[in-house]
């Protein structure tokens, strides 16, 4: 350093924890979920698909869920996380799709988080009480307040996607 110039300052980085954040988006209705739980296990995926089902579409027949390929996001999840009957009852109200490999951006789940980090969570949040505190409040000003300007209009077809991304299918 030169004289006059000014003070450098190390920055040591202080993790103050680390959570896992589930999000469901019901595109068509404007609807999402989101929960925030200590990490992203098997039996974390198992009970939030169970409150998903029980919980927060209880009215609906059958759910159609489109995620990433992860190695929680199964049906094993489930069965290996509830009783035989609860398990099979949980499967048999939910269908699992998955977005190719290189093709995460289909995930409209995917398409909120990143709004979501723009509008909320894109800094250090320094404990779980107050990201839940933040998730919270963000979910229900997209849901409620906001309704009707928070929907997607999802028009990538099956036929958009048989060209943009046959070269992944093999």
């Amino acid at each position: 350093m030169k004289p006059g110039s000014p003070e450098k300052y190390d920055y040591q980085y202080s993790r103050n924890g680390t959570a896992n954040i589930f999000v469901a988006v019901d595109f068509k209705g404007g609807k999402r979920d989101i929960t925030v739980t200590n990490r992203r296990t098997k039996a974390d995926f198992a009970n939030y698909i169970k409150y998903l089902v029980n919980d927060v579409y209880s009215d609906a027949k059958h759910l159609r869920i489109i995620m990433d390929n992860l190695n929680t996001h199964t049906y094993l999840s489930i069965l290996e996380n509830f009783e035989h009957k609860e398990a099979i009852e949980l499967i048999s109200k939910v269908t699992f799709y998955y977005t190719p490999k290189h093709a995460s951006w289909l995930n409209i789940a995917e398409i909120e988080i990143n709004v979501m980090d723009t509008q909320c969570t894109g800094r250090r949040i320094s404990n779980k009480k107050l990201l839940i505190k933040e998730t919270t409040a963000y979910q229900n000003y997209r849901n409620e307040i906001n309704v009707n300007k928070c929907k997607i209009n999802w028009n990538f077809t099956k036929e958009n996607a048989d060209k943009k991304l046959s070269k992944y299918y093999t």
